[in-house]
């Protein structure tokens, strides 16, 4: 993918779906704290997260489904999903990756490229990240070395946002174009930098389900807790009453 989708004619879609957001799929450790705590997932409850997306009629998606569809190119299945992982950590690969596989679910995967090439112990590998791609999982920057990238310089903000795309440019053989801000952190300098190294979208960590083509470098997501029951994921991904999406005029 290349040229960023862009709306035929004078309107486009918002539509309403809801993105994922997950970190750790793991047992927090004993001495996690409430961060650490939160931010995990055990990978029981994951599991049930997925068979439940797989037994009720759920469809992921990736971001550039989602990018297709809001420009009119694409049509999306009913109950779409995207599922979304911040980090890069191992437990992804260990944990999330076969559970995937097992339901025939697509997720994608924002690493912190830095962290990667020094092979730091709770990270992915690239040989792991490469079988994902392989499978057809998405793997996105989450910049090179998680810094918060507000007040920036230009320079530092194109070695963030570059270098972390080019780097996993070369290892899956295609060159991403969805960011996710480094601890939800960003400002105007920031989607400037991702306009003009045509990224087609970002993420951040504000809640909400409507994503747009004007929004495009604000999408929201969803965050699943550790102590998100199932119940509440249910309701979580539920589309409601308002299925599909309405127009948007893209001035």
């Amino acid at each position: 993918p290349n040229l960023l989708p862009t709306p035929i004619g004078p309107y486009s879609w918002t539509l309403k779906v809801p993105i994922l957001m997950y970190h750790y799929i793991s047992v927090p450790p004993a001495d996690a704290d409430i961060y650490r705590y939160d931010l995990s997932v055990e990978p029981d409850n994951f599991r049930a997260q997925m068979a439940y997306l797989a037994e009720n009629g759920y469809t992921t998606i990736d971001l550039y489904d989602l990018s297709l569809a809001i420009t009119n190119k694409k049509e999306l299945p009913p109950k779409p999903v995207i599922l979304t992982f911040d980090d890069g950590y191992r437990d992804n690969y260990e944990n999330a990756f076969p559970v995937l596989q097992e339901f025939g679910l697509k997720g994608t995967f924002f690493v912190v490229t830095e962290f990667v090439d020094r092979g730091l112990e709770a990270y992915m590998t690239w040989p792991m990240l490469e079988e994902m791609a392989a499978a057809g999982q998405r793997i996105e920057p989450h910049s090179k070395t998680h810094a918060d990238l507000r007040n920036r310089d230009r320079d530092f903000l194109i070695w963030e946002i570059l270098g972390s795309q080019e780097t996993i440019a070369a290892h899956i053989g295609y060159t991403p174009r969805y960011f996710a801000y480094p601890g939800g952190r960003y400002d105007d300098a920031v989607i400037q930098i991702l306009r003009e190294l045509d990224y087609w979208g970002a993420v951040t960590t504000i809640s909400g389900k409507w994503h747009g083509f004007a929004d495009r470098y604000e999408w929201t997501r969803l965050r699943v807790r550790h102590d998100t029951t199932l119940a509440e994921f249910a309701d979580l991904i539920d589309p409601g009453d308002t299925v599909g999406g309405k127009p948007q005029g893209n001035n």
